[in-house]
């Protein structure tokens, strides 16, 4: 953890150093652990400092100052998400830090251990990446400070970011690097951020503002075409004007994308979105209808007035990667471990997924509140069965604890892999926020049978004996395969299988782009029906979110009861949490619906903003708490319901309060675990409330070029004892 194991590597110098803000684990679910492998691949001798004492710059100094770059991240979730509860309170501990001991990153690590490296070595690159940089890569709402921040690329001083599923841009940026070329010239590569000066375009580029193509002003109706009104004649030819041609489509729509390819759409300035909630709700909406590799134009966004002022260029997203590509990066030689520094210490993230695997990245899903497809995309990514299979094999075989349980086989949700558009033309050109909603789009390919394969010659290896589905099932699609369901059902269930309906509501479900009950009922008929055939007594555990953007309390409370009427007593709940740049944080933030065109006086989205308030929608996830029955008690009167107060079947709360129970309005951040008889959900954590299959699969972006041959990363660090946050 030292220059010393450089030296017993025999390195005078590292080609490139990692920093990241979680312990160092050897596994391909860690994005530090993939990019240290890739670039080793490469040839590059690679240093890591995990968790390092972030309140000087020495310890950025321990492997030497990199020959080609600083690569940084904060780690495999945004820092202020893993430190901080949707309460604004720090939490107790931390899955990511060995015996899960908090405090050991500061707030914004990202920010902050570019500033000290940079600290550290004045003329070194800065690289930064990870889902903390994807996800604050332009002007973004901040939570936790409750305003607009700037982008994490001059707050952090980076020379470049990486975003999204950076490989490609990582191996591309570091041989460039090698070959001697100037970090500050490389400004084509896809998945990438840089500063520029005010008005830097290349050469044969044009630039568009956003404005225009989605003015957020007043929003006129269409001309009625059935109310007979005089259309205005067609202005006269001008002079010398040359004759129409009939242009071929093919040729149009070449024209167009070579067009749209050479193109930057100007967002409105950091400094008008910080004062106007209408302008942000319009670049967030502009921000994600330029998310599809296959048609999105590079952004840019100026930040700051006068001679100081810069703009911040983000070329389009990253290409996806091939299965081959897949394949490569999973297949690299990982010990599957953490650094044996950490000895015995435990690290939960670690004991989470030591026994998954990750078959396919990504998410169509589009859910509002959740950061998957800021960070990994739209466009499902998936390795080939003889890749999974064989990883499958060096659990069984390398890891010694191994008992004969695959704990999972998924990615962001469980059954998305393989599934695509079933034309690649019209995924290209296709500007939906999701393949799913408010239906299963008709040009979404839902077959379940590569995924069914895979199942069964997993659990058919020798030494398997049990294999589990962990990750979150995406049941609208699921009912589309009975017999996907009944495989499930039958062999994949461990008794409790979670999936995530989230409301019962149409308002917040419209907010969040989820479908309604009627697919939840139709799936939950489907898996009691496999159950019985299976002789298993199995139950569905639902994640539901309380106080989201567009909730009413009457929505809330419909929700209880719908809980009361299928006695579904949840232990563990989730209140909504804004994380950078998701669409439902737009909406917290600007009371704006950014799904639809937005304007002054478009539709307004209201959200519980007050503790209070907040505290009684949680509330109501928990109505059998005698803990909450006094606030909820104090909600149902302001409401005018007292006629659910009482002791009757049909009562939410009774009358009376259990001698033992805490003070009316208690709030527990932590369940004390499930009650006899409870259908308890396990806790959520580390993202935008989504269920907790595995820790986030972020990956950091930084890289660096090659020397052949040169052995395994070294590993660096100091982790700080000081309950601190940190600096910007």
């Amino acid at each position: 953890m030292s220059r010393a194991e450089m030296q017993a590597l025999g390195w005078k110098e590292c080609d490139v150093v990692l920093v990241t803000g979680d312990a160092y684990i050897d596994h391909p679910s860690f994005g530090m652990a993939l990019v240290g492998r890739l670039l080793e691949s490469l040839g590059l001798r690679v240093g890591i400092i995990s968790q390092p004492d972030w309140t000087s710059a020495e310890p950025f100094r321990a492997l030497g100052k990199p020959r080609l770059y600083f690569g940084i991240t904060a780690g495999n979730m945004d820092s202020m998400v893993n430190r901080y509860t949707s309460d604004r309170k720090i939490r107790s501990d931390d899955a990511y830090t060995p015996n899960a001991e908090a405090n050991k990153r500061p707030d914004r690590a990202l920010t902050v251990y570019a500033q000290r490296a940079r600290e550290a070595f004045p003329d070194a690159n800065i690289v930064i990446g990870s889902i903390e940089a994807s996800l604050r890569r332009i002007a973004h709402y901040d939570y936790w400070s409750d305003k607009v921040r700037r982008s994490v690329l001059p707050d952090s001083k980076a020379d470049i970011l990486l975003f999204g599923n950076a490989e490609r841009a990582l191996i591309d940026l570091t041989l460039r690097l090698a070959g001697g070329e100037p970090i500050e010239s490389i400004r084509d590569l896809r998945g990438t951020a840089f500063m520029a000066r005010p008005g830097w375009l290349p050469e044969g580029w044009s630039e568009v503002d956003s404005l225009s193509l989605d003015r957020p002003g007043r929003v006129e109706p269409h001309a009625d075409p059935y109310a007979m009104e005089p259309v205005p004649a067609a202005a006269p030819a001008a002079d010398g004007a040359q004759p129409v041609r009939i242009v071929p489509a093919a040729e149009r729509v070449a024209a167009r994308r070579a067009e749209r390819g050479r193109t930057v759409v100007r967002l409105p300035a950091y400094e008008a979105v910080k004062d106007d909630p209408v302008l942000y709700a319009h670049a967030s909406r502009v921000f994600h209808l330029e998310s599809n590799p296959g048609n999105a134009r590079a952004l840019v966004q100026r930040h700051g007035d006068g001679p100081g002022a810069r703009e911040v260029w983000l070329n389009p997203p990253p290409i996806p990667l091939s299965t081959p590509e897949m394949d490569f990066v999973y297949g690299l030689p990982y010990a599957r471990a953490p650094h044996p520094s950490y000895g015995g210490a435990r690290i939960p993230a670690w004991d989470m997924i030591k026994f998954s695997v990750n078959i396919m990245r990504g998410c169509f899903g589009g859910c509002t509140f959740c950061s998957i497809t800021e960070h990994e995309g739209r466009i499902i990514q998936s390795r080939s069965e003889a890749s999974i299979l064989r990883e499958i094999e060096e659990i069984r075989d390398k890891q010694p604890d191994f008992k004969g349980h695959i704990s999972d086989l998924g990615g962001p949700t469980a059954n998305m892999y393989r599934m695509a558009c079933k034309d690649p033309k019209i995924e290209r050109s296709c500007r939906r926020l999701s393949c799913v909603y408010p239906g299963i789009c008709e040009n979404l390919g839902t077959d379940h049978g590569p995924l069914i394969q895979i199942y069964r010659k997993a659990r058919a290896l020798p030494g398997i004996k049990r294999i589990t589905i962990g990750s979150g099932l995406r049941y609208d699609l699921a009912v589309r395969s009975p017999e996907y369901v009944k495989e499930l059902v039958t062999h994949h269930v461990s008794g409790l299988l979670k999936i995530a309906p989230e409301h019962s509501e149409d308002g917040p479900l419209s907010k969040m782009m989820k479908p309604g009950m009627g697919s939840y009922e139709a799936f939950r008929k489907l898996f009691e029906k496999y159950s019985k055939e299976a002789g298993k007594k199995q139950h569905l555990v639902p994640y539901f979110i309380a106080a989201h953007p567009g909730t009413t309390d009457e929505d809330m409370l419909n929700l209880a009861l719908w809980l009361k009427e299928r006695d579904f007593r949840l232990d563990q709940v989730q209140t909504f949490l804004p994380t950078p740049m998701a669409l439902a944080t737009t909406m917290y933030h600007s009371r704006k619906n950014p799904l639809k065109k937005v304007s002054a006086d478009s539709e307004a989205v209201e959200t519980v903003r007050t503790g209070k308030l907040r505290k009684l929608h949680k509330a109501f996830l928990r109505w059998h708490d005698p803990e909450n029955w006094p606030i909820l008690r104090e909600g149902l009167l302001r409401m005018g319901r007292a006629d659910l107060i009482g002791n009757g079947p049909n009562c939410l709360v009774p009358r009376g309060q259990p001698a033992a129970a805490n003070p009316a309005g208690a709030d527990r951040s932590r369940g004390s675990g499930p009650r006899q008889g409870e259908r308890a959900a396990p806790p959520r954590a580390g993202g935008a409330a989504r269920p907790n299959a595995a820790p986030a699969r972020g990956k950091p972006g930084g890289g660096r070029p090659p020397r052949p041959g040169q052995g395994k990363p070294a590993h660096a660090g100091r982790r700080d004892s000081r309950n601190r946050a940190g600096g910007r």
